[in-house]
């Protein structure tokens, strides 16, 4: 390796390895203190929120990588273009592309590690914290429960409640609890005015202690007829205290946190997985919407609407259908074709809005799968984009990189977060919505490595204003000599 290369390497290095731990702090602080409510607090060891940590920090290293790029590109080609080591270069005969050249040849190699992490080390570190996370949570059911909405963070019930207080801010009020254990829906309900959630360390069980309520219970199963629902047997009664115990099973794998209890989330697949499963939602959704929609045309009845030929037409019947009955027989018509549409209305309704979640789920596999590849090509994108820009602005130092820097990034992150955005909702496709950013950033990219190349500065006035001055010279008369 050439002196010229190695002294380029070190430019750039000893600014990325300190702005790529500056940035991966605060990222994952920021992370840390928004999960710190659901973590402290819960009897979990220093061990286990280190490992917590450890996991955080594996997920958010793909994300500051390309920041640390960006930043220490500027810096290092900044602090060239400050110190006059450009025009020293260039009176040698060294262009910029010799001198980026090992540079860029590190960015490549550092997308190419990006990708190997985005694909394996980051689902990986995703499916542990996300499981210790829930496993954190449920450590202490009661931290995790939230006033004024239904929680079911405890297995095979739905609770609700006003308000939680005590010291251990396990005393409930006006509780609403519905019991789903059976599998038949909201048939078991019991409401209190007060509650309280016990558990111990290690324990498979949660007792809730209920206080001044009632208890009402269907033991029916199902009832499709008025006539059934109102001969429904059931049961209800009031107390005073009622105790009873949940099995929450092997919820903590015999009290280890870091158990894998849910693998449903697309960031915990790799590509290959990601791959073979898009398809098979892909295939479910099509399934589903022809299904409904062939029930939809069976309720309708529309094979009946069947056209009959003019030779057996009556033609005396009127054009207008309803005058062609009598009045009991119009009213007849029209309440049932009131009635037809409103369930037909209905049934559309809640098609729409279960087909909307499907596609919604599709969308995000889609996404995640395309995503893992822009994302990784976003060290080199931001690196075309950094060097050139600290080569116009010959400023180093933190000041003047970091605020190019930042506008930079969150540009790239809001048109990358836009796109998703869309992509999820099926307002453009997951293609497109993960690439948005880098066919916004890639032109930039070329425009200021071109300008860059030519010596020239990020906006040339003169190249606005000729044009400009030009016409109008050409309708003012010039001076005599």
């Amino acid at each position: 390796m050439k002196i010229l290369d190695r002294y380029i390497l070190k430019s750039f290095l000893v600014p990325f390895i300190a702005t790529f731990l500056i940035v991966l702090f605060v990222l994952v602080m920021q992370l840390l203190w928004q999960a710190f409510e659901n973590i402290a607090g819960k009897g979990v060891s220093i061990g286990f929120i280190l490992k917590f940590l450890y996991y955080t920090t594996l997920m958010i290293i793909p994300q500051a990588l390309p920041i640390g790029v960006l930043l220490s590109s500027i810096m290092a080609m900044g602090n060239l273009g400050e110190n006059y080591e450009f025009a020293a270069a260039k009176s040698a005969g060294v262009s910029l592309q010799r001198l980026v050249r090992p540079i860029a040849i590190l960015a490549i190699l550092l997308s190419i590690a990006n990708f190997f992490f985005l694909n394996n080390v980051f689902p990986y570190a995703k499916l542990k914290q996300a499981n210790l996370y829930l496993n954190i949570k449920m450590k202490k059911p009661a931290m995790s429960l939230i006033p004024g909405s239904f929680n079911a963070d405890i297995p095979g019930y739905q609770i609700k409640f006003d308000e939680k207080y005590g010291e251990e801010e396990n005393l409930l009020k006006n509780v609403l609890i519905y019991d789903l254990r059976g599998g038949r829906g909201n048939q078991k309900v019991i409401t209190a005015e007060k509650g309280k959630v016990l558990s111990e360390e290690g324990s498979r069980y949660i007792t809730l202690v209920l206080n001044n309520g009632n208890f009402y219970e269907e033991h029916v199963k199902s009832a499709r007829t008025p006539a059934k629902r109102s001969k429904m047997a059931a049961s209800s009664a009031t107390f005073e205290e009622y105790e009873f115990n949940i099995d929450v099973g092997d919820i903590f794998d015999d009290g280890k946190l870091d158990s894998i209890n849910s693998t449903g989330s697309p960031m915990m697949f790799r590509l290959e997985e990601l791959k073979d499963t898009v398809p098979k939602l892909k295939n479910t959704y099509d399934e589903d919407m022809q299904l409904r929609a062939y029930n939809i045309f069976a309720s309708t009845d529309a094979k009946e609407l069947i056209q009959i030929p003019d030779s057996l037409q009556n033609k005396k019947l009127s054009k207008v259908l309803l005058d062609n009955f009598g009045l009991e027989e119009k009213i007849m018509i029209l309440n049932a074709s009131v009635a037809k549409t409103n369930r037909l209305l209905s049934t559309i309704t809640n098609n729409t809005e279960i087909l909307k979640f499907k596609r919604k789920v599709l969308n995000l596999y889609e996404t995640e799968y395309y995503n893992r590849v822009a994302l990784s090509l976003s060290c080199v994108i931001l690196f075309f984009i950094g060097a050139p820009l600290g080569s116009i602005v010959r400023k180093g130092g933190f000041g003047m990189p970091m605020i190019l820097a930042i506008a930079v990034y969150v540009t790239y992150h809001f048109s990358n977060t836009f796109g998703k955005g869309l992509a999820e909702n099926s307002s453009i496709t997951a293609f497109l919505g993960s690439w948005i950013s880098a066919i916004i950033m890639i032109p930039i990219a070329i425009l200021l490595t071109n300008r860059a190349t030519k010596d020239k500065g990020i906006f040339n006035i003169d190249t606005f204003l000729q044009p400009i001055t030009g016409f109008f010279k050409k309708f003012i008369p010039s001076k005599k000599q």
